[in-house]
């Protein structure tokens, strides 16, 4: 009988795109088209992600937007250094928290932070790509313009938040009610506009121009609290990443007040452990990882909002949580915020966000990962404009008894993780996802499947995933076999089967690099709409 080593071991689905040129990993083949594309006219990563994420706001318009935030991790192959671009902006100068609930931040005007993507976007593009910015929108606006079919996915979300978003205006440009079919046009003609007048005019027509100020009055007119100042002192920071190694590689994230270095903290615990020698899906393996990732939960609600000195200390010293990672008692815990309050169907709007990782011809790669928040945001749209306000301050603690409670004009801790892997000086992985504080969680378990199985980032991201929630509840796809998860919950896992391929457990993309031949592997979520499109 032929035995199959891990890297053998076959987990179905597709096989990883390869390439020389370059790559794009996305959540929509058409938006890592646009990107590819700027590859192919001469551009490099930088001009990529630009163009994919401007086209990302017109094909998967429910996680994407000019008007939303997020975070990106780069290797710059020119400087053989690794950084981070942080464009989620404060919160809004004249947020009261202490005048919000759970409801008004999930939907509604007060529920957005001040738009940062655009600002992201440029951001990356102009300190370091080929093309100009005008050149890198026009996927978008052409998209945009003629259209183009929709799928499965944009039906079920667009339907899910009919009844949760009131705008007339969302209502008028989405028509949820109106029959929509897989293969049914889309044109975002409002938006194409939009896109037009940022080309012509730059990114000032949103911070501090004509479109700032149609948001701002619209805003004032349904009782929103982003105003002119807000917009105009958009900044996107450009930081030192963290890092950690694991196996014969480190991985960087950004640093705080990003919370992304749970994914960290989990990776230095598993570091120490042979988890190859477990067996692939086999519960041991299982059971660790699991483990894992609820210690470095608990440690990231406990060090929230903490400098990243302090951080890079309790990295240093994992001693005590490796010991309680192997004890075989049973851990139990918070997985989300410090109020302790996180449900799988009540937070579901919270898990939709859209990565993306690319890598180009030169070595340089990077991994973004951006959001609205819930899909569609906040459900506000800009009239005549097709631009979608995020609610990224359903993620923060309003509550004001919380040590992690929000501040007006404060920044955002946020749990997006966009990770960028070395190696001897050269970056050989790019990897993100969506997810809420699944993101935290479900990138480790592909990070042990890529580096401890052997398998390739195609195959690390089919592999099995589970979805942690406080206390003990896990939510696990029910493709592990039916005799391991009997094993987990004697384990003290409170295991809940999804869907063998549920969405709920992320969307990830992933780019890695041979550092000797240069060859690039893509790979891209079935989960969702994702595909990697080479060069």
């Amino acid at each position: 009988m032929l035995e199959l080593t891990n890297a053998d071991w076959s987990l179905g689905g597709r096989p990883a795109v390869r390439s020389i040129h370059g790559m794009v990993a996305a959540a929509h083949p058409l938006a890592a088209n646009a990107g590819a594309e700027m590859l192919r006219r001469g551009g490099n990563a930088f001009d990529a992600v630009a163009a994919t994420t401007a086209a990302l706001n017109v094909v998967e318009p429910f996680m994407s937007g000019l008007a939303g935030a997020g975070a990106a991790t780069f290797f710059n192959a020119s400087t053989g250094e690794v950084a981070c671009l942080d464009f989620i902006p404060p919160a809004p100068s004249g947020l009261n928290p202490n005048a919000m609930d759970g409801k008004m931040a999930q939907t509604g005007p007060l529920a957005p932070c001040t738009p940062g993507n655009l600002a992201g976007w440029h951001g990356l593009q102009s300190r370091y790509g080929k093309l100009s910015f005008a050149d890198v929108l026009q996927p978008a606006i052409k998209l945009a313009t003629d259209g183009y079919p929709i799928s499965k996915f944009f039906i079920a979300e667009t339907i899910d938040h009919a009844d949760r978003i009131k705008d007339p205006e969302w209502h008028r440009v989405f028509r949820p009610n109106s029959g929509w079919k897989p293969g049914d046009i889309l044109k975002l003609i409002d938006l194409a506009g939009t896109f037009n007048k940022i080309a012509e005019e730059g990114i000032g027509y949103l911070y501090g121009g004509e479109l700032g100020a149609k948001l701002t009055q619209h805003m004032e007119s349904v009782g929103g609290v982003i105003a002119m100042n807000d917009l105009e002192t958009v900044d996107p920071i450009l930081e030192v990443p963290l890092k950690a190694a694991y196996r014969d590689r480190l991985v960087h994230v950004p640093p705080p007040p990003a919370e992304s270095f749970q994914v960290l903290l989990a990776l230095r615990i598993l570091d120490f452990f042979d988890i190859r020698s477990l067996g692939i899906l086999s519960a041991q393996h299982l059971d660790l990882v699991f483990r894992a990732i609820r210690i470095a939960a608990g440690l990231r609600i406990q060090h929230n909002r903490r400098s990243s000195e302090e951080i890079e200390a309790l990295l240093s010293d994992m001693t005590s949580h490796i010991t309680r990672a192997g004890d075989g008692i049973p851990v139990e815990g918070l997985t989300e915020k410090w109020a302790g309050d996180a449900d799988f169907a009540a937070d579901s709007p919270k898990e939709n966000t859209t990565s993306m990782s690319i890598a180009d011809a030169d070595g340089n790669m990077i991994c973004l990962t951006q959001s609205l928040g819930s899909a569609y945001g906040s459900g506000v749209m800009i009239p005549g404009t097709g631009v979608i306000l995020n609610n990224f301050l359903n993620w923060t603690d309003l509550n004001p008894a919380s040590p992690n409670a929000l501040q007006p004009g404060q920044r955002l801790a946020m749990c997006l993780a966009p990770s960028i892997s070395t190696r001897d000086g050269k970056g050989i992985l790019a990897l993100g996802t969506p997810g809420s504080y699944g993101i935290l969680q479900t990138q480790v378990q592909a990070m042990v499947g890529h580096v401890d199985f052997g398998l390739d980032v195609q195959g690390a991201i089919e592999m099995p995933r589970a979805r942690l929630w406080d206390g003990k509840q896990i939510y696990l796809e029910r493709r592990v076999p039916h005799s391991v998860c009997v094993e987990l919950s004697a384990r003290g896992h409170d295991v809940v089967l999804l869907p063998d391929y549920s969405w709920r457990t992320g969307g990830m993309q992933a780019v890695s690099r041979d550092p000797n031949s240069g060859a690039l592997a893509g790979a891209a979520d079935s989960r969702r709409d994702g595909a990697a499109v080479p060069a």
